[in-house]
């Protein structure tokens, strides 16, 4: 059965967590146990009606103060497909546990309060879903009941979303009119709303296209790590992307050096091909210098070998980021150090503009370009997610100073 990866988006008290709620509750993805425990806690806080947004908060603060803080993850599945659901914040201050959540996403559904249209926070959320790629965007337009399921209302927020998006690289965008809390077009339809004549949303969730958004065309083998025994030598990873066969002819790299594929074994034996994202060991018919870090690919089909990283970032520190300064970069299986070579702009998230700066603040996107020691083996973002992103590390602490994807052009 297909898999789809979704996280929620979208500014404070827009509804994520109710709406996930409502998802599990309506499709019965919930246990009878489960929904006892909602149903005390719900009475424990005050509210008599079944507080759905518990189903996701599970961290104690979370209960206490009613807000989402860490990314919740929650599975469930249908008839015609199974769900990996990421619940993100929506307060500034939890920015990167957003960026957490969305990075592995095939789609987000950016939620919008019908009261208050498009905030900062969730043209933030928007922006940031396109930087990283997230091929498919949901514009849930939620509390219609609040608003008396006013057509117009929507009409105005879809016309809104959209001329914001034009200047996005989000290939496929729909907009919902929804209610997570009486139920209205999450799961099934709204006898309140005639004049939509769409899906509702896990009707579109179950049937949205996403075995097409997957890179099976260029082979990228991030080595993890050497076996060596001794009859036996081979090279432990995740494929990246791409589809590996035995006996195609492969290129070390950041080295050049070249071989071919004596064999493929994965934990259920020998294989002839493996693709991404499968876990597997590569056997090499030549015995070549290959170390952690290197990458495999095919001669005909590079990536791009190089120490000057051209990014989009999005600055998650307290601490500004300046020109100057050091950092470490992790991309694929290596870590390096790198040095700020310039902050060319930050994007103003409202307007889409770019704006000359020297620095970085919490929370801000802009372009910067970094200078590594040692070669890195990327590809454009928009062209392959996997090799086209890194983080940058605190030398000193190792926490995570940002998220970035590599543009080549």
């Amino acid at each position: 059965m297909e898999m789809l990866r979704l996280a929620t988006a979208g500014s404070v008290d827009d509804g994520k967590s109710t709406l996930i709620g409502r998802l599990l509750h309506d499709s019965r993805a919930v246990l009878r146990d489960q929904l006892e425990a909602v149903a005390r806690a719900s009475r424990r806080g005050g509210t008599g009606d079944l507080d759905l947004a518990l189903l996701t908060d599970g961290l104690r603060a979370e209960r206490e103060q009613g807000i989402t803080i860490d990314v919740a993850y929650r599975y469930f599945a249908t008839a015609r497909r199974k769900f990996i659901i990421a619940d993100t914040p929506g307060h500034v201050q939890y920015t990167p546990n957003m960026v957490t959540g969305a990075s592995t996403a095939q789609l987000a559904v950016v939620l919008v309060d019908a009261r208050h249209g498009m905030t900062e926070q969730s043209r933030r959320h928007a922006l940031i879903c396109s930087l990283l790629g997230v091929p498919h965007l949901v514009v849930a337009v939620n509390k219609m009941d609040l608003v008396g399921y006013d057509e117009q209302t929507f009409r105005r927020i879809d016309e809104e979303f959209t001329d914001f998006s034009a200047r996005l690289r989000t290939p496929d965008i729909t907009a919902l009119p929804i209610s997570a809390l009486t139920g209205h077009n999450v799961v099934t339809r709204s006898g309140a709303m005639p004049w939509y004549d769409g899906p509702t949303l896990l009707s579109h969730l179950e049937q949205v296209h996403v075995a097409a958004d997957g890179n099976l065309v260029d082979p990228r083998f991030p080595v993890q790590c050497v076996i060596r025994q001794p009859s036996y030598r081979g090279y432990a990873g995740r494929i990246a992307s791409g589809v590996l066969r035995t006996g195609d002819e492969v290129v070390v790299l950041p080295s050049g050096r070249t071989s071919q594929i004596a064999g493929i074994d994965t934990p259920a034996g020998p294989a002839d091909e493996a693709f991404a994202p499968m876990s597997v060991t590569v056997r090499l018919t030549d015995d070549i210098d290959v170390s952690r870090g290197d990458v495999l690919a095919r001669p005909q089909n590079q990536p791009h070998v190089t120490q000057d990283l051209d990014t989009m970032m999005c600055w998650m520190a307290r601490s500004p980021l300046r020109e100057g300064d050091r950092v470490l970069v992790k991309h694929l299986t290596r870590t390096v150090p790198a040095v700020v070579g310039r902050i060319e702009y930050r994007i103003d998230v409202n307007m889409l503009r770019r704006h000359e700066a020297e620095r970085l603040t919490s929370n801000e996107i802009g372009r910067v370009r970094l200078r590594t020691p040692e070669p890195l083996v990327v590809d454009d973002y928009h062209r392959n997610r996997q090799t086209g992103r890194l983080i940058a590390i605190d030398p000193v602490d190792g926490s995570t100073l940002a998220g970035a994807t590599i543009r080549l052009s």
